[in-house]
């Protein structure tokens, strides 16, 4: 296939995890050009190498800057984006003070529709790509965000959210309509396009067991389907779980006995595990989702990204909006860095890159799809300006290499830095 376009610069593609190995820049090849076309990566390799092998592509020259694979946000819930940075609460209270209100306002098909064109533009604004949202409640709210997603060609998942008990009037469902109504959104979207659906139940405790049981026989009936939820946010919340489930061994266990623990679940936070949980979710090959900024800003904890790596678990970035308080998957980033100098161990600006691309692809079974630079790959990219503001390009002209110009760019950048951003081999 002749490419319909050449883009010029540091061209950054992973040929293996940055977490593996004694170097994380060893997983790291970097190449000075990239073709693409129909919608995928087509070739990698020199500027004058695939000018002449496609002469009719059109040219893109970026100079210097970093062009790398678009950013993948394993855990958002699109609904609360008006109320992103509310002042002062933890979990529960937040819930009740800011994102259960604003929920109740998505059974107006309009009201959705506007959230979740502003959502995608802000997050395209910031490199983002794809990403993995919770809805409400309402089937029209998954519509929204679906019929928004479809319109700009993006790969996205997301699902309703499903909740019986522990929420105001108007937030709740029950087992059967939770049941039906994803079964009917998961008949009407699922492999359509570039979207996908995961089975959402918000997490146990506002889920019945009659209501966890239905969620379990329907991803039973639909396991190519992904399944997220939370898990082991704050350690009250833990508390109130253990109230609600007496019976179970642990957190992880209120899903694991209706058949919500699979290799393709998304266990958002994952901060407070115990030695069976992590263990089982090993096993099995879940994924977890880190959540940097969000743990932060509502007092959650600090993620074991380096204990779990170890372990060989599967592990994810995102950034929880708006219990996150940034839409920017570099501000995100920045904040992994922080948590893990927190716990003594930092990380390296190939990892953080890694986990914001690969690791979240990988998180929801789409890492043969999106997530790195390489042929056949969609064409998904992010192209960043490693001297977007005075600060960072003075930081920039002064790094010995690559990598420390890059980490400015983590470290302070935010959509100024975005440069350009392709979906599906369309520019932005």
């Amino acid at each position: 296939m002749q490419a319909e376009y050449i883009l010029r610069g540091q061209v950054l593609s992973f040929a293996g995890t940055p977490f593996e190995g004694d170097s994380p820049e060893a997983a790291v090849k970097l190449h000075e050009a990239v073709a693409i076309g129909g919608g995928k990566v087509l070739e990698l390799g020199t500027w004058d190498g695939l000018r002449k092998a496609h002469p009719m592509a059109e040219l893109v020259d970026h100079g210097d800057r970093l062009i790398l694979a678009g950013f993948v946000d394993a855990h958002v819930h699109f609904p609360q984006t008006a109320i992103i940075a509310s002042w002062g609460k933890r979990l529960i209270d937040w819930l009740n003070s800011y994102t259960f209100p604003e929920e109740m306002r998505f059974g107006d098909r309009a009201y959705a529709d506007e959230i979740a064109g502003r959502y995608l533009d802000l997050t395209r604004a910031n490199g983002t790509t794809t990403m993995c949202s919770y809805c409400t409640i309402h089937p029209e709210s998954v519509d929204a965000f679906f019929t928004a997603a479809q319109a700009r060609g993006q790969r996205v998942v997301a699902g309703k959210t499903c909740m019986d008990r522990n929420a105001p009037e108007g937030l709740r469902d029950t087992a059967q309509s939770a049941h039906d109504d994803s079964a009917a959104l998961i008949g009407r979207w699922h492999g359509v396009d570039r979207l996908s659906y995961a089975i959402t139940p918000r997490f146990s405790p506002t889920s019945t067991p009659e209501q966890l049981e239905a969620m379990g026989a329907l991803w039973a009936d639909h396991p190519d389907c992904l399944m997220q939820t939370h898990l082991s946010e704050q350690t009250d919340e833990i508390a109130w779980v253990k109230s609600l489930f007496p019976e179970a061994r642990d957190y992880l266990d209120t899903y694991e006995q209706f058949g919500l623990l699979g290799a393709r679940g998304l266990y958002g936070h994952a901060i407070h595990l115990e030695d069976r949980e992590r263990a089982r979710l090993r096993e099995v090959g879940a994924a977890l989702v880190h959540c940097p900024t969000s743990n932060t800003f509502i007092g959650s904890g600090l993620f074991d990204m380096a204990g779990l790596m170890a372990e060989g678990q599967r592990i994810g970035l995102a950034t929880d909006t708006g219990g996150g308080s940034s839409f920017s998957m570099l501000r995100t980033m920045a904040a992994a860095y922080e948590v893990g100098q927190l716990r003594g161990t930092p990380l390296h600006a190939a990892q953080l890159l890694w986990l914001a691309t690969q690791g979240s692809a990988r998180a929801l079974h789409m890492g043969d799809q999106i997530g790195n630079i390489a042929p056949g790959m969609e064409a998904d990219l992010v192209v960043l300006d490693l001297a977007s503001t005075p600060a960072i390009a003075q930081r920039s002209a002064g790094a010995k290499d690559l990598w420390e110009s890059v980490f400015a760019t983590i470290m302070m950048g935010d959509d100024r830095a975005v440069a350009e951003v392709w979906i599906n081999g369309a520019r932005d």
